[in-house]
């Protein structure tokens, strides 16, 4: 999730893109960048690091001219350095570009511009649509962008500029945000609006699947395949932290509504069409250099907090379909329980920011014992990926409020692909059960996008909630896993106590303090146990609690039970934990908000654990 700002008018280029990307900086802080257009050419300037080094660069050899395109970035492909930096130039320098999001196919088409002799100066993906567009553009630069996008598939935004056509800017938008900023006599462009806000409040929302040409006098709008948008600007009325929210009055919000495009950026490039038909997962990014994955004996998991959660959904994934024996265990206890860790097992490592001491800890302690190690975290260059033999990237994109909502949801899924990888190359998976299941990845997006359809019910229930002194929450197999995670949020930001245990286990003791009205979440999607599951609400509703279940939208039998549903999508009982989370984010956050909590950083906690 990167930061993008563009900028054609009378000021000085370089001092509104430095000043719109600072406001952009929480959108990525590995590297920054600028080019700016004067007397027929393109200069760009970029540095490795926060802004303030390309700033100091700037203030060395400041860059003169009135129009030009930035970028603050998130690595995604490439380390963080000056080379990867964007933005990103073809051969003659006449053609310059920036990116957020992921070119699913930019090896193939590295490949093909190699072949035309094509010389690349990065590792990044961004690098093969600069080649792109010089290689297709015949006089316009907007149907060189609309080629250059009609080979290039994933979901990203794109920004081009070019030295022969001087106050002329297009974007393109693929699923990642974009906005144009309407001023007088200039108009700016921006992947959210704060980074413009000082000087404009009248905006233009570029819509998936559209282009915008920006000039000085405007913009015009129009689908990539060409046809005419017409689309009124609208006056933001927000201060700029607000807008640095997108509108929501906090970031949890915010990034819990971002899960969509996280869970589709997680997934790109990591499901490739199969020659027979429907997909299959390409974990081509792992190299596995200490052996075959089809040798791999056990799996540790280890990691903390939320990232433990995720690692309890993982043991599951792995044994169902990979039939591989797995074990979970928290960093900060498996680093002092002299683990039987033998060479020919592999030890997953999850982090959010590839910094939390104790699963480093952990992860070292594994290797140190024989067995490979691959990091799943979210932050390119992180401590963890360094050490690490391999590495899986969630592509979550920064994320601020201190209670995780779409890097765990990131993880669900790095899992599940792993997972179903695993499956294939150690013949657990047939053919036809792996497209099954590619299929249900390729859904989860759109599936995810309809539970924040619907916020009434959640924001309802918190009322309730709010009130309560004990909260309990209770799940089978990964549904318990689920329960876990919905307990974590509510007592991260809400400050009220909850419990997590599966569902079995409430009546050996914790079924004495569940008394009429107390609140009793049910996760409910496995259906291999959901019987015994109705069996076990039964017990509780005889106390006179109050169950609030998380169910599939067409579980007629759930009702039976709950006072109260919130339902999902259905989709593969494996994959449920991806989507039963995010009605338990919303119920945890609607809570807190009620009791008036500081949400984002609630009291007592951080957001990256570099202590142990």
């Amino acid at each position: 999730m990167c930061g993008i700002v563009g900028y054609v008018g009378p000021r000085s280029a370089q001092e509104v893109l430095v000043r719109g990307l600072r406001r952009l900086e929480y959108r990525g802080y590995d590297s920054a960048g600028v080019a700016v257009a004067h007397n027929g050419s393109v200069a760009v300037s970029k540095a490795e690091g926060k802004l303030d080094r390309l700033v100091a660069r700037l203030e060395e050899a400041p860059l003169q001219g009135r129009s030009g395109i930035g970028h603050t970035r998130w690595a995604t492909h490439g380390v963080p350095s000056d080379r990867n930096a964007h933005p990103h130039t073809d051969t003659t320098g006449d053609f310059v570009v920036v990116h957020n999001g992921i070119v699913e196919n930019y090896r193939e088409l590295r490949s093909e511009l190699q072949d035309t002799g094509v010389r690349f100066r990065s590792e990044t993906d961004t690098e093969v649509l600069a080649h792109l567009v010089a290689a297709v553009y015949d006089g316009d630069l907007k149907e060189a962008v609309r080629d250059a996008i009609a080979r290039a598939s994933g979901a990203f935004a794109l920004v081009a500029m070019t030295c022969h056509e001087p106050g002329r800017i297009v974007a393109a938008r693929m699923i990642s945000p974009l906005v144009v900023g309407l001023g007088d006599g200039e108009t700016f462009l921006a992947s959210d609006m704060p980074a413009v806000l000082d000087y404009t409040r009248r905006f233009l929302i570029v819509e998936d699947g559209e282009i915008a040409v920006v000039t000085g006098d405007g913009a015009t709008l129009e689908t990539i395949e060409g046809e005419a948008v017409e689309r009124s600007p609208f006056t933001a009325h927000w201060d700029s932290d607000s807008v640095q929210k997108s509108g929501f009055d906090h970031f949890m919000l915010k990034e819990i509504h971002e899960q969509p495009e996280v869970i589709a950026r997680t997934l790109g490039g990591r499901l490739r069409e199969h020659p027979g038909g429907g997909a299959e997962t390409a974990l081509d990014e792992l190299s596995w250099v200490r052996g075959d994955p089809a040798d791999v004996d056990k799996i540790w998991i280890t990691a903390c907090g939320t990232a433990y959660h995720a690692g309890v959904v993982g043991r599951t994934l792995f044994e169902r379909l990979a039939a591989i024996p797995t074990e979970v265990a928290y960093a900060h206890e498996l680093r002092y329980s002299n683990p039987l860790i033998r060479e020919g097992s592999l030890a997953l490592a999850i982090s959010q920011s590839g910094e939390t001491a104790d699963t480093l800890a952990a992860a070292r302690l594994a290797r140190s014992e024989g067995s490979s190690l691959l990091a799943l975290t979210n932050v390119v260059g992180s401590s963890l990926a360094r050490e690490a033999d391999d590495v899986l990237y969630t592509w979550a994109g920064p994320e601020i409020s201190v209670a995780s909502t779409k890097a765990y949801l990131a993880m669900l899924v790095g899992e599940s692909l792993l997972a179903i990888w695993l499956g294939r190359a150690r013949g657990v998976l047939d053919t036809g059960a792996e497209r099954e299941l590619a299929a249900e990845l390729r859904a989860l997006p759109g599936k995810a996008e309809s539970i924040l359809g619907d916020l009434d019910k959640p924001r309802r229930l918190a009322a309730e909630l709010a009130r309560a002194g004990s909260i309990y929450f209770i799940g089978r197999g990964l549904d318990y896993a689920t329960a876990m995670e919905g307990a974590l949020k509510l007592k991260e930001i809400s400050y009220i106590h909850a419990e997590a245990m599966p569902a079995g286990e409430l009546k050996h003791g914790t079924l004495a303090l569940v008394t009429e009205g107390t609140p009793v979440v049910a996760v409910a999607t496995q259906q291999d146990v959901q019987s015994k599951m109705l069996l076990g609400l039964q017990e509780v509703k005889a106390r006179r609690a109050t169950v609030i279940a998380v169910a599939y939208e067409d579980d007629d039998e759930i009702g039976l039970v709950a006072d109260h549903v919130l339902r999902i999508p259905r989709t593969a009982d494996v994959l449920s934990p991806i989507l039963a989370a995010v009605p338990l984010q919303l119920l945890a956050y609607y809570t807190a908000r009620r009791l008036g909590r500081d949400i984002d950083q609630p009291r007592n906690l951080a957001k990256s654990v570099t202590v142990e």
